[in-house]
């Protein structure tokens, strides 16, 4: 006699665990880390606005960020029922149409804590969710071509995370000249970073028609890209502050990115392999100089004037 065994019925509700591997709290840290550049390079004092620090870093991060990595997960589900089936909408642990109220509830929540940045902030915030919903989303779908969709990322990540958090700092005004140059030169770099990204869905891209850099160049033609986009960013950056009379900070940028420059040779000659590692260990040494060209901004006279 055979004893049967109900199915257990898929979840109604998603699973909390579930919800916060949707919002990528790892990928967080670039835009937060970009904002916190910017609020340095302004250089005015921090002490009397650390509410403000705070809320603009939970914006970039938890907020911005988290609702970006959703809004992709949800119109990435079928690419990632390739690459990924473990992650949260193709498996299940997020059902039905959640996924995509997350995103849209998520993008609700970083305009209304925006609110207190004043009209600047607002303005930043908003442009940057129309950028993500752009990059994921149909028909845009900036990603569908990875020179587009690496340079939105690379923007807004970094570049447009840099002026705003400056901005604020400055009493919502748009910052001097020497800020928006480094930040649009690290936010070209970041293209170079958003690539080695790719390399980990080379399979399930190609499948699905996302026309990534490792799909369109190939390996070693999209390794060879990143590898010049980030280093001949940190150039440009190190350029600038020897102009500005910042050879102590530009010295020690350069040190960084001869550090990059040996780890992507190694990279070089397996990129499949080792794209996460350089990830992983190299791109430390690209935000470090970002911190330290952020420092070297703020005493130079084009920033001075505006304090």
């Amino acid at each position: 006699m055979s004893v049967s065994v109900p199915l257990q019925a898929a979840p109604s509700r998603p699973d909390p665990k579930a919800v916060l591997t949707l919002l990528k709290p790892v990928t967080w840290f670039p835009p937060m880390w970009a904002f916190t550049c910017g609020a340095i390079s302004a250089g005015v004092p921090l002490n009397d606005r650390i509410p403000l620090l705070a809320l603009g870093i939970c914006i970039t991060g938890p907020l911005v960020c988290a609702s970006s990595q959703a809004v992709n997960d949800w119109f990435d589900r079928h690419v990632d029922a390739i690459n990924e089936p473990q992650r949260p909408i193709p498996s299940g642990r997020i059902p039905g149409r959640w996924g995509l109220g997350l995103a849209v509830l998520w993008t609700l929540l970083s305009l209304a804590a925006a609110v207190p940045l004043g009209a600047f902030g607002i303005g930043a915030v908003s442009l940057a969710l129309l950028f993500s919903w752009a990059y994921s989303a149909p028909p845009v779908r900036l990603k569908q071509n990875g020179w587009l969709g690496n340079a939105a990322v690379g923007f807004t990540y970094e570049g447009l995370a840099w002026v705003v958090g400056a901005g604020v700092m400055l009493g919502n005004r748009v910052p001097p000249t020497a800020i928006i140059l480094l930040a649009v030169v690290y936010s070209i770099g970041a293209h170079g970073i958003m690539t080695l990204n790719d390399f980990k869905a080379i399979d399930g891209d190609r499948r699905m028609n996302v026309r990534s850099l490792p799909v369109l160049l190939g390996a070693q033609g999209a390794a060879r890209v990143a590898s010049i986009v980030m280093l001949a960013a940190q150039v440009v950056a190190i350029a600038l502050l020897v102009w500005w009379g910042k050879p102590v900070h530009a010295a020690a940028i350069a040190v960084l990115t001869l550090v990059q420059a040996v780890m992507m040779s190694r990279f070089l000659k397996a990129p499949i392999e080792r794209a996460l590692w350089l990830s992983a260990a190299g791109v430390p040494f690209y935000v470090s100089g970002m911190m330290i060209a952020a420092f070297a901004v703020r005493a130079t006279p084009m920033v001075e004037a505006l304090r």
